[in-house]
């Protein structure tokens, strides 16, 4: 039986992270999925549908490091490489995203790499469920290209405060794009700490080039 979502014009690409191979099965191509009711309700566009390059950047961070055991936590994790790495190398990953298909892909991907089930959990920044700071604490906080809009950062920087307390680390994975400083602003102006390092893209990379920011957050204690 075929473990994906039906209705979708599928492709699979194959990502090699580290010493870790995937066939990653997704959607052919994400702007054939934009759905105009769904923008205008809410600007959404269904972006999860890409292996973006800062979502390979850090899931290559995450395979060079000892992550077993952790409580990770995705944030607008789409197809959730990340998390996948984050499960095959020990971790306890929990990928979260606002689109149901994203986290089906997700999880369909995962079981067909012989990972098993990975934990997954629909959830708008906007309103977050209960269910989501139930599953904390988490140990790390990740995401991939989450800051790509201004109207973003508020939404993001307090869902951070509230599943990301000291002793956790944040990580935001972002391909240089000029909203994303407005979720640096928004943390260090609540007193969190913050560094920043440059990371290559190995394979394809988009328009905003080949150098991706790993930005570091930590709440203060």
């Amino acid at each position: 039986m075929n473990p994906f979502p039906t209705g979708f014009d599928l492709v699979t690409e194959v990502v090699e992270i580290a010493d870790l191979g995937f066939a990653i099965v997704r959607p052919r191509s994400a702007e054939d999925l934009i759905d105009e009711a769904e923008y205008a309700n809410d600007e959404r566009l269904p972006y999860w549908a890409d292996l973006w390059p800062s979502g390979r950047v850090l899931a290559t961070y995450l395979a060079e490091r000892e992550i077993a055991g952790l409580r990770i936590l995705e944030v607008g994790a789409g197809l959730s490489l990340p998390s996948i790495v984050a499960l095959a190398r020990g971790a306890q990953p929990l990928a979260t995203d606002w689109y149901p298909q994203s986290l089906a892909f997700a999880r369909a991907n995962a079981n067909a790499a012989g990972l098993g089930q990975l934990p997954t959990m629909e959830v708008d920044w906007s309103a977050p469920p209960p269910a989501l700071f139930a599953a904390g604490p988490f140990d790390l906080v990740i995401g991939a290209d989450v800051a790509y809009e201004r109207r973003h950062a508020s939404q993001l920087a307090a869902l951070l405060t509230r599943v990301a307390p000291p002793p956790a680390d944040v990580i935001i994975a972002d391909p240089r794009r000029p909203d994303a400083n407005a979720l640096v602003e928004a943390l260090c102006a609540l007193g969190w700490s913050h560094s920043r390092e440059e990371r290559r893209v190995q394979g394809r990379t988009d328009e905003q080039g080949p150098v991706v920011y790993l930005h570091h957050f930590r709440a203060s204690q």
